[in-house]
């Protein structure tokens, strides 16, 4: 199960959300929403694992990454 790092109001966040509903993976099952805004936990844990304050943040196992057109991409090949 991979987990994205994001925030409800981040378009680039958005971008792969549509993506992840598109694809029809399921939330608990395929992958968790974590909540990635400034102050939050998660946002402190995406600087933890990557480094950067950016999201989207993708996690699947060894694989991080930010950019949400690289996360869209991966994620289409991965469960197209």
């Amino acid at each position: 199960m991979f987990r994205i790092y994001q925030y409800e109001s981040c378009p680039y966040c958005y971008r792969v959300r549509k993506t992840i509903d598109s694809l029809g993976l399921k939330v608990g099952i395929d992958f968790e929403f974590v909540e990635a805004s400034y102050g939050t936990p998660g946002r402190k844990e995406v600087i933890r694992l990557g480094g950067l304050s950016q999201v989207p943040f993708l996690v699947d196992g060894e694989i991080q990454m930010y950019e949400s057109l690289d996360i869209i991409d991966y994620l289409q090949k991965k469960f197209s």
